[in-house]
């Protein structure tokens, strides 16, 4: 059997969408998945590393990376109403950001890349772990902050209020939806064994819709003392039809912002290859 590795965050639409591949409850085509979780600045930098055969990155990390790795057709977080939340506890509107520090969960997030095209340059940004942003903005430590995950559920009850939906700006600016992270395979993986693990990857999503309403003990277990009701929405927020498939319009909106990032200068050109099915 087939040993790969695996990284993929312990966040409900992960552990969720990773359950049946890892544990064969479905067929693995002879692969083996040797898996670690991580935060995904952490899985980021590990990508960055080149250490992971298949991980789950941010597409701002992957604009970097195209040309290494891959993006897989399935297990992409992607779609409308979904993007990052920039938040606050005393300011008003988002135009008083200009000079203040805000909390961002990572240079290489996709969250970042879009905070950085709505705010431009004249921020100061703080660099933390999602999961700290909205005490360090309750604590006075940060003015403002770009939260993403289960935080989007959470913040109105811990006395924030929303400055921009970063997803509605993008769909504002593009119409298309946004690409918040994606599934990469490396190239130093053949042909055949990233069109196996595609194909591994959409059976794995297959199985747990299938078992819709049950959480699984692996989703349970990894989601940080989340509440059931939470994680059902955050599963229903970041699994959907194109996590199945990028589809057409999936693969425009990838492709987007990349033009987006080539067109302000964040990368130098546009990569040759993107997408691991046009790999041959």
């Amino acid at each position: 059997m087939k040993k790969l590795t695996l990284g993929f965050s312990p966040c409900p639409n992960d552990t969720y969408i990773f359950d049946a591949m890892v544990h064969h409850k479905v067929d693995t085509e002879g692969l083996e998945f040797k898996y670690f979780m991580a935060d995904v600045e952490k899985l980021n930098e590990r990508a960055f590393a080149e250490m992971p055969d298949i991980t789950k990155l941010s597409f701002h990390a992957f604009l970097f990376l195209a040309g290494r790795y891959l993006l897989l057709d399935s297990g992409a977080a992607l779609g409308f109403g979904t993007g990052p939340l920039v938040v606050s506890k005393y300011l008003a509107h988002f135009n008083e950001l200009q000079g203040k520090v805000v909390a961002i969960p990572g240079v290489y997030t996709t969250a970042n890349l879009l905070f950085s095209l709505a705010a431009g340059g004249n921020v100061v940004k703080k660099e933390m772990l999602f999961s700290e942003i909205e005490n360090s903005i309750l604590n006075g430590d940060v003015d403002a902050g770009v939260i993403i995950h289960e935080s989007r559920f959470t913040y109105q009850q811990k006395g924030l209020h929303k400055l921009l939906d970063l997803g509605e700006y993008w769909e504002r600016l593009t119409g298309l939806p946004v690409p918040l992270g994606g599934i990469a395979a490396h190239q130093r993986l053949d042909v055949e064994t990233i069109a196996k693990i595609n194909r591994i990857v959409r059976r794995s999503i297959e199985y747990a819709n299938a078992q819709k309403g049950k959480l699984s003990d692996f989703v349970r277990c990894n989601a940080q003392e989340m509440d059931a009701a939470v994680m059902e929405k955050h599963i229903n927020l970041y699994v959907n039809e194109f996590t199945l498939s990028l589809g057409q319009q999936g693969r425009t909106a990838v492709h987007e912002m990349f033009e987006q990032a080539l067109s302000k200068g964040i990368i130098p050109k546009m990569p040759e290859l993107i997408f691991a099915d046009t790999w041959d």
